[in-house]
């Protein structure tokens, strides 16, 4: 293979990488050569159209800047206001504005031709996510041969979603020209099956429109994951102990139940206070024996939809607090700011529940996360939502349906009654499969293929090929 190049909206800052996606990609391209593609963060009237190389802590990172106008057209607009929510279907949510697709594709093409001049014959490509799916396609047009993979880190959407969002046969067509597409999991792979096999394609005037051909493109489930050994050693380090010991201060004898989200719609955080709500209505031998500690540092505040959200949060722990808390005693805590990796670890290990119930999620790596932190002698129970994709190779967690709060309640009451024995065997589950769906492992398998020696273009496939990393 020759060298690898990593394309992303955003390229690494300086310092030590934020999440376990960045430390695997940072290691795959020390060990591989290669360089690291994407915005460099700048906003500036007029973007040189050549990438500008630097070396970020021994990386090679190649930038470039994006005009303003193009940026809100590209980020917040056409990838955050139209694919975020149409991917998660909440279409009630989408705002659709024509000129955002133009500036979505002008990004598109200016990201491939500041790449190509970068690039050699045999380099690989690996594309990351929603605000890059034209990404091939520009760089086909341009003449690149290369090998070029995308990987989706969030949920593919059902037919009918895809339907609703503008320019999809375009998108489709522009995932077609990618040698492989990744997904989280395979209902996601399923979804894209079902729309490939029964294409429905019309256009305004009822004019025939061209299917979309697959036949080469590779569509795999490739579950990501996070180093749940790292976070074993992490969750007793002195820094995550630290934090362990102030909030264990404020406790005393109460059980901790622990979610960590950004806060953002798909997250489902007011059905989950309110499930929370529920328990302490429905079983009053809870009160004062537990509390819940929310995390949410605010994501995308700038969009109407996620503003909305905060506040519908607010009211309901509002709401939960004035129904239930005493002068010597709050249900739950609810923080705006985000922790580093340490002190999430330790209150990973500290909680006797993980409350990770997304209303549809890629993959979450707070499941991954919290398995990893746990005291394997005395573990937590991890309630997952069976629509996030850490619900399919995590089955011995609690699954349950985030839209319902009474069942998620109940969840919550299984959770804390669960004898120690249970909880051992379950977590002991969990982790075997945190490991094998490691994140490093998850990089190698992605790009082994990806690699040259893979490809078959004699196949007489009529679609496309589906395949799962198990």
């Amino acid at each position: 293979m020759g060298r690898l190049v990593v394309v992303s909206n955003r390229t690494p800052g300086k310092g030590p990488a934020a999440g376990g996606l960045a430390v695997a990609l940072r290691q795959t391209l020390a060990e591989r050569e290669g360089f690291w593609f994407g915005w460099s963060g700048k906003l500036v009237d007029i973007p040189e159209p050549h990438a500008q190389i630097t070396d970020i802590d021994g990386l090679t990172v190649a930038q470039i800047d994006l005009t303003r106008d193009d940026h809100q057209a590209y980020y917040g607009g056409y990838s955050n206001s139209i694919l975020w929510p149409s991917f998660h279907l909440r279409l009630d949510l989408a705002t659709i504005e024509a000129h955002w697709y133009e500036g979505y594709r002008r990004v598109n093409t200016q990201f491939a031709r500041a790449l190509l001049p970068l690039l050699k014959p045999d380099d690989v490509i690996w594309v990351h996510d929603y605000h890059l799916i034209p990404l091939a396609t520009e760089l086909r047009n341009l003449g690149a041969r290369n090998r070029i993979g995308f990987y989706l880190h969030i949920p593919f959407p059902t037919p009918d979603a895809l339907y609703a969002i503008p320019h999809h046969q375009e998108l489709m067509r522009d995932l077609s020209r990618y040698d492989l597409v990744g997904m989280q999991a395979n209902r996601d792979v399923a979804a894209f099956t079902e729309f490939a096999d029964h294409q429905t394609p019309s256009s305004l005037d009822g004019a025939r429109v061209h299917s979309v051909d697959f036949s080469r493109t590779e569509v795999v489930a490739f579950p990501i994951g996070s180093d749940p050994d790292a976070f074993a050693r992490l969750a007793v380090s002195p820094a995550a102990t630290k934090m362990v010991r102030r909030v264990e201060r404020t406790l005393a004898d109460q059980r901790l139940i622990l979610g960590v989200d950004r806060l953002d719609y798909s997250k489902g955080l007011p059905q989950r206070v309110e499930a929370y709500e529920k328990l302490l209505a429905n079983d009053s031998r809870f009160r004062r024996q537990i509390h819940m500690l929310q995390v949410a540092p605010p994501s995308r505040d700038a969009i109407k939809e996620y503003q909305e959200t905060s506040d519908t949060l607010d009211a309901v722990c509002g709401r939960v607090m004035g129904r239930f808390a005493e002068p010597d005693w709050q249900p739950l805590t609810y923080v705006k700011r985000a922790y580093g990796q340490p002190s999430l670890a330790g209150l990973y290990r500290l909680a006797s529940v993980g409350l990770v119930t997304p209303l549809r999620d890629g993959m979450n790596l707070v499941a991954h996360e919290f398995i990893g932190a746990q005291d394997p002698t005395d573990p937590g129970v991890l309630i997952l939502s069976r629509f996030a994709g850490a619900a399919e190779i995590f089955p011995d967690a609690l699954l349950v349906n985030p839209f319902d709060t009474d069942e998620t309640a109940e969840a919550l009451r299984m959770a804390l009654d669960m004898p120690l024995d249970e909880r051992i065997a379950r977590w002991t589950t969990l982790m075997a499969s945190a490991q094998k769906h490691n994140v490093t492992d998850w990089a190698k398998h992605f790009l082994d293929h990806l690699a040259p020696a893979k490809v078959d273009h004699s196949s007489t496939r009529d679609v496309l090929y589906l395949a799962s990393v198990a």
